[in-house]
């Protein structure tokens, strides 16, 4: 049974903002949990990311931890719910506001859909609507079938970091079919920064500029080289593609995603 947590998520339709008024960020994609994966070792570690996260201007952040790939039997759902409960507890005694709710970034795996339904696996926040999904680099899989079974279950897939994966951008055209069935594609803030190279950076623009991509998330994992840079990746958004685009990327879509709305598309927005 896949699991739907509403009372834990905020309501799209009502902003979170700091005590200043400010509307926050919502990252829908954060390896912020200790001892799960390949982010913070320990609990100290994890608060550290917290504060950085909330210095960063989010207010909401999905804990997306490793599961299946090289994690598989590794990260289970309740495990994740578990440590999600300890952290937001530990941030409140450290008097850190930061709203951490439960998700994963799942490798593509043919038994995905059984383990949704045995709860094994997580879908973003927990609400039952969208799924992280993550594909190799190097190597393209079709993963059709797989969205056909989703569907079914009236789960969409976000697909993290794109912009990393070769293989998939050498297969625009079936890519382009997944989009036109409602995937969606998440480009990561540092990305756009060019903290991956140049190259990435501007394959993570030309996904945001096509109207291709419409979510930018952190991916972060530490508070060193992989650390959250939502901030920049608003600033040279706004400056780029204008504020509203902005705004749209990094704060309304993200929002939509972990109340479980739908996402609106660059180009709907930018004709309104």
């Amino acid at each position: 049974m896949i699991r739907g947590s509403d009372a834990r998520m905020p309501n799209a339709q009502s902003r979170h903002r700091s005590e200043r008024g400010h509307r926050l960020f919502t990252d829908i994609h954060c390896h912020c949990l200790p001892g799960l994966d390949d982010g913070p070792v320990v609990m100290d570690q994890s608060l550290a990311l917290c504060r950085s996260l909330l210095e960063e201007g989010i207010g909401c952040v999905v804990a997306t931890p490793h599961q299946l790939g090289r994690f598989d039997g590794s990260n289970d759902a309740a495990n994740v719910r578990e440590t999600v409960s300890q952290l937001n507890g530990r941030l409140t005694d450290a008097g850190i506001a930061l709203k951490v709710v439960p998700g994963g970034e799942v490798r593509v795996d043919e038994r995905i859909c059984e383990l949704l339904k045995a709860d094994k696996v997580l879908t973003i926040a927990d609400a039952g609507r969208y799924i992280l999904l993550e594909l190799p680099h190097d190597v393209f899989i079709d993963i059709e079938p797989l969205l056909r079974d989703l569907d079914s279950m009236g789960v969409r897939a976000i697909l993290s970091h794109p912009e990393k994966s070769a293989s998939l951008l050498g297969n625009q055209q079936v890519l382009r079919g997944w989009l036109d069935r409602g995937v969606r594609l998440q480009v990561t803030a540092s990305s756009l920064a060019g903290a991956l190279g140049p190259q990435i950076e501007k394959v993570a623009w030309g996904l945001l500029g096509s109207g291709w991509a419409n979510i930018v998330a952190t991916d972060a994992h530490d508070v060193g080289l992989k650390r959250p840079e939502m901030r920049a990746a608003f600033k040279r958004i706004s400056t780029r593609l204008g504020v509203k685009v902005a705004t749209l990327f990094c704060i309304d879509n993200p929002s939509r995603v972990v109340a479980g709305q739908d996402v609106v598309a660059y180009r709907q927005e930018v004709h309104r």
